[in-house]
């Protein structure tokens, strides 16, 4: 493991009690935390035609899982087997503890994403959604995507715009490089002992090593953060520059 990946690690070993409860904030009392399946019919940009008409039955994979969220919402739309693997031990915590409020089957592991603990041609689906700008080789952690998707598995890979990340959002002036793909340390909290360690890659380069690494991509999703999609600027307490440009960018990939 990088040095980077330790970094990382430690980050959110450090972070995620804090990160799990702003994640639930809002969860009114008595409800279940939000668990959203990137896979889901009404998840950012939909499902593209012809590609994935249901997760029913079928083994699902979450590459950097967290909290379990996508786990656990993808076992709740009938995913089976459902595994989530994560580099922090304190994450995995939370995404047991996750899976045990919603009762489903899902199994969490620890791990790296370009060291997979998973067999060869294991799930029929994966997904991998805000933590491969975590990751320093991009193209071994793809690779190893591809080896745990059976032919023709459906591969939705998710990470942060990284015109969003070059962005200050206060002043509207993009004052990072849209080409210099880090890595870029960001402190959450001065009084963690780690830092998050990121690689901003631009689009066009997360696109090639998808094909690259046996993937045929067939759409590419650039999506606002969900307040903005269905509020106005007017009437929201965020910059307006955020009406204008993109939070994330979503891959659909099938292995060939």
């Amino acid at each position: 493991m990088t040095a980077h990946r330790r970094e990382n690690r430690r980050l959110w070993d450090e972070w995620s009690d804090d990160f799990q409860a702003i994640w639930n904030a809002n969860t009114a009392e008595g409800e279940l935390p939000p668990a959203p399946s990137p896979l889901a019919p009404d998840a950012p940009g939909g499902r593209p035609d012809g590609v994935l008409e249901g997760v029913d039955g079928r083994a699902y994979v979450e590459l950097g899982c967290g909290g379990g969220q996508g786990s656990v919402g993808t076992a709740r739309l009938g995913a089976d087997p459902v595994v989530g693997v994560d580099l922090s031990g304190e994450q995995l915590r939370h995404a047991r503890k996750l899976r045990d409020f919603y009762g489903v089957d899902a199994q969490f592991l620890q791990g790296d994403a370009t060291d997979l603990p998973l067999p060869d041609d294991r799930f029929e689906l994966a997904s991998s959604v805000a933590a491969f700008q975590m990751v320093p080789d991009l193209d071994a952690a793809l690779a190893e995507a591809r080896r745990v998707l059976v032919d023709g598995g459906v591969f939705v890979l998710g990470v942060p715009h990284p015109l969003y990340e070059a962005l200050d959002n206060e002043t509207g002036v993009v004052e990072g490089d849209y080409f210099d793909t880090g890595p870029r340390e960001i402190t959450i909290d001065e009084d963690y002992d780690a830092n998050m360690v990121a690689f901003d890659r631009p689009v066009a380069d997360l696109h090639n090593a998808l094909e690259d690494a046996g993937f045929d991509v067939v759409r590419v999703v650039e999506h606002q953060r969900h307040a903005v999609e269905n509020g106005d600027p007017g009437d929201a307490d965020l910059p307006a520059v955020l009406w204008r440009v993109p939070q994330d960018v979503r891959f659909w990939a099938v292995a060939r």
